[in-house]
């Protein structure tokens, strides 16, 4: 099925917006579960704090127990869709991973946002260290994400490319 350059965009905005509300649902669940105490520092879980890998593919955050179980689940969460439909594309498997990338940028943000213990005043690197890359007002993970959550929204958005056929070379003299 062929879907118009509307359609496309409005399903785009869709699913940002649902991402949306599921990561402002997310962060409330995160800070019942975390209070105060951000990057389950205070959770019964097991942590690594430093490894090269760490700083290489983690942002220099510790690898918790808890966060060792949650990001896979929800990346998996943002794949059901195809699972249930039994149906995959690179359309769908960019928007999906766009998707996870604004859960966890906005979910994160909203964390700050919605905790009574933080709030934007205490959104700095003094008072968040498991944030240890910053670039101005908000840590670099924000930055990239963000921008490679929207490049990839745009890619999913684009219409198909369709194969150019030379007429001429169908037709028999």
């Amino acid at each position: 099925m062929i879907h118009s350059p509307g359609r496309r965009v409005a399903s785009v905005a869709a699913t940002f917006l649902f991402t949306l509300l599921l990561a402002f649902l997310f962060a409330h669940v995160e800070i019942e579960i975390e209070g105060p105490h951000g990057w389950a520092s205070s959770l019964p879980t097991w942590r690594v704090e430093n490894h090269w890998l760490l700083d290489l593919l983690w942002g220099g955050r510790a690898m918790t127990g808890y966060h060792a179980w949650v990001f896979p689940f929800i990346a998996l969460f943002f794949h059901f869709p195809m699972v249930f439909r039994g149906f995959w594309s690179w359309r769908a498997q960019v928007r999906a991973i766009a998707c996870v990338m604004l859960f966890w940028v906005a979910e994160d943000a909203l964390w700050f946002v919605l905790n009574p213990a933080f709030g934007l005043a205490r959104f700095d690197p003094v008072d968040v260290p498991w944030h240890r890359h910053w670039w101005g007002p908000a840590p670099t993970d924000y930055w990239v994400f963000g921008f490679l959550c929207l490049l990839l929204f745009a890619l999913s958005a684009m219409p198909k490319a369709r194969p150019s056929h030379d007429r001429s070379l169908a037709r028999k003299p």
